[in-house]
């Protein structure tokens, strides 16, 4: 901003000296200094403006100059450059979405192709299975019938175990198809849950578990494995982003509902995972307590980091709907900063020039007025004026300040002779605006006076 304040003073000069304002300011604008040093810039230049006029008054003549240099070398260029910075940074987080949006369509397929296979596994334990295992029932049943030759029981007993293998197999190839293991048939209950945190505390975790209630005879085996897998997705959550932090598992039972809770207790290590990156644990995790019916919250809560669920005991007809907007992640937070400063740079590039142009001009205007006011020489005064007489004679009739448009039409003044200007009118809109009378002293004495027109 230096540059651009020595260009400037330098423009009111020589006209030229604008472009390099202009680019200077432009540059400026496309760094990454702050609008607070133009402010500090052109604060310091208004004082030091008035302060050169009130010294100099003649000076007041390059007002509407610097009004031009202020807005059209400065404050427009410095607003194009800001523009222009913040239109990158606009596109490249455009850049930076797409990406994200693309990460997030193939996450959507391969997600989509797990629950095909998934979908397959089922069919599979369903038709194949079913329709195995009455093959070996019915073998089973041949190999008892009466009447029934030693060659034909072997073949019989045979057909029976071939039908058991693949059984077996069949097992084998659901478990790879399957989107990810299930657990053990039988549910894992509380004590499975201690073993899980006995594991955690075994490992260094600072963990500790509490159970209120008990659990019920009659829990889903669904709803056994979503407790599981809360308390498990809890405790990794716990381990990888706050390790050596302080984790309490809750779990409460009632005749009707089961209720979880893994609570970071560490203010200054959040057991979750940052912004931005990760989750996709939790979003899994989101989705498995939904279709048995319950709700799953998450985040930092009194500086540290929680994950409840709600798991009713019988689950509804149909699952709760998705909430809406965590299917797709939002645009990143950076793309929508960047739109809102596009969009404020704009209007102010627009509004910014505009006002303060308008406020200088309607400064320099008034201040032009009140110094013409103040140099006019009433036109009677000016009839009394008599070549010879002596200037103290004058003090009394001439205004106090002269006028600052005194070199209109005025010629080349002779040596030892002294002029002075003083305006006909203060008034903008009358027609003798910018006319001026010029007296001329040598040795203190009146030797001419004349009405100086455009």
């Amino acid at each position: 901003m230096s540059a651009v304040a020595a260009f400037g003073a330098l423009s009111l000069v020589g006209w030229w000296w604008g472009l390099p304002t202009a680019i200077a300011a432009f540059v400026a604008g496309r760094g990454r200094g702050r609008g607070r040093t133009l402010v500090l810039l052109l604060a310091g230049a208004l004082v030091a403006g008035a302060v050169a006029v009130a010294v100099v008054p003649s000076l007041l003549g390059l007002g509407t100059q610097f009004t031009a240099v202020v807005v059209l070398a400065v404050l427009v260029p410095w607003f194009v450059g800001r523009f222009s910075r913040q239109y990158r940074e606009l596109a490249r987080a455009g850049w930076e979405m797409a990406e994200q949006m693309e990460r997030e369509r193939q996450l959507v397929a391969e997600q989509a192709r797990l629950l095909e296979r998934a979908r397959i596994a089922q069919d599979m334990h369903d038709v194949l299975g079913h329709d195995l295992s009455l093959i070996a029932l019915s073998a089973g049943a041949l190999k008892l019938a009466p009447g029934l030759d030693e060659p034909h029981r072997r073949a019989v007993q045979d057909i029976r175990g071939r039908a058991a293998a693949a059984v077996e197999r069949l097992g084998e190839v659901i478990g790879v198809l399957r989107e990810e293991s299930e657990g053990p048939p039988q549910g894992p209950g509380d004590s499975d849950i201690a073993r899980l945190v006995g594991d955690a505390a075994a490992s260094g975790l600072a963990v500790g578990l509490s159970v209120d209630g008990e659990v019920a005879a009659d829990l889903p085996p669904a709803v056994e494995r979503a407790v599981h897998r809360v308390v498990q997705e809890g405790l990794t959550n716990a381990a990888k982003h706050a390790p050596g932090a302080s984790v309490s598992v809750e779990l409460a039972h009632t005749a009707t509902e089961t209720r979880v809770a893994v609570r970071n207790e560490a203010p200054e290590a959040p057991a979750g995972p940052p912004p931005g990156r990760g989750g996709r644990g939790l979003i899994g995790l989101a989705e498995r307590v939904r279709l048995v019916g319950g709700t799953l919250d998450h985040g930092p809560r009194d500086g540290g980091f929680v994950v409840t669920a709600r798991l009713p005991h019988r689950a509804p007809a149909q699952p709760p709907p998705r909430p809406a907007g965590r299917a797709v992640s939002p645009a990143p937070a950076g793309y929508g900063k960047a739109r809102r400063r596009v969009r404020r740079t704009l209007l102010t590039a627009l509004a910014v020039p505009l006002a303060a142009g308008a406020v200088l001009l309607a400064v320099v205007g008034t201040w032009e007025t009140v110094a013409a006011s103040r140099s006019v020489l009433d036109p009677r005064d000016y009839a009394r004026l008599r070549v010879g007489q002596d200037r103290a004679e004058l003090q009394e009739v001439l205004p106090e300040r002269q006028s600052v448009d005194r070199a209109t039409g005025a010629g080349p003044e002779e040596r030892g002779v002294t002029c002075e200007f003083y305006a006909m009118t203060a008034d903008r809109f009358d027609d003798r605006s910018g006319d001026a009378y010029r007296l001329c002293f040598r040795d203190g004495r009146l030797v001419s006076r004349d009405a100086l027109t455009p």
